[in-house]
């Protein structure tokens, strides 16, 4: 038996998924402000937050992208088990225009920056349930200007923001860490890289990522 809450056709309701209590506590003030918006529940973790999509049934659910636990846009289909008709917006600190890739194509509706959360929170919360995708503008600029150079031929997307970590010098944990991957998933993708590439090491991985325009000289 479902307890789904019963939602009032003239509001809004919101899930909070947070692990900080004070980020969750200030963002509540901000969103109960707005006339209509109703917090219903508040996570602290992705697999709290498909406990209470299934219970609520909200229209949103705000999420932070790095919580403890289960990673948050790897949740992304069982929240939409729980939840089908439940829009996301992503909150974050993470300003990389891969990160906004990577979660649209999850299929959220909405990416903000937590530094802009008071201009740009409520006009995404809105579009979102409304079926609208929302893109904070300054991020939405730089993804649509961010291009790879030739490797994108022949690299797929997830292995061309690979190869641009490892040429950057990031050790395969930190780009585990970055992208919210397990090791032996980046590893797996450093090793098709090399193979596609017929590359070993990372020195011939940064010299064709400086060739092809990947990282700049």
């Amino acid at each position: 038996m479902n307890d789904a809450a019963t939602t009032d056709p003239e509001g809004l309701t919101i899930v909070l998924a947070d692990d900080h209590v004070v980020v969750r506590s200030a963002l509540r003030m901000l969103l109960e402000s707005e006339p209509g918006f109703s917090v219903v529940a508040e996570a602290g973790t992705a697999d709290d937050a498909v406990r209470y999509l299934r219970g609520h049934r909200p229209d949103v659910l705000i999420l932070d992208l790095n919580m403890p636990g289960t990673p948050s846009l790897e949740a992304m289909p069982a929240m939409a088990d729980a939840s089908p008709e439940t829009s996301v917006v992503i909150l974050t600190m993470r300003n990389e225009p891969a990160f906004a890739r990577r979660a649209l194509g999850a299929g959220v509706k909405g990416y903000v920056l937590k530094e802009a959360a008071d201009a740009e929170l409520v006009q995404a919360v809105r579009s979102a349930a409304a079926g609208d995708t929302y893109l904070q503008p300054a991020l939405g600029a730089r993804l649509a200007a961010e291009s790879h150079g030739g490797a994108g031929d022949r690299l797929t997307e997830r292995e061309g923001e690979i190869l641009e970590l490892i040429a950057l010098g990031n050790t395969n944990a930190e780009i585990a860490e970055r992208l919210f991957l397990s090791i032996r998933t980046v590893e797996t993708h450093r090793s098709h890289i090399q193979g596609k590439l017929n590359l070993s090491g990372r020195s011939q991985l940064v010299r064709y990522a400086l060739d092809e325009g990947i990282i700049g000289g």
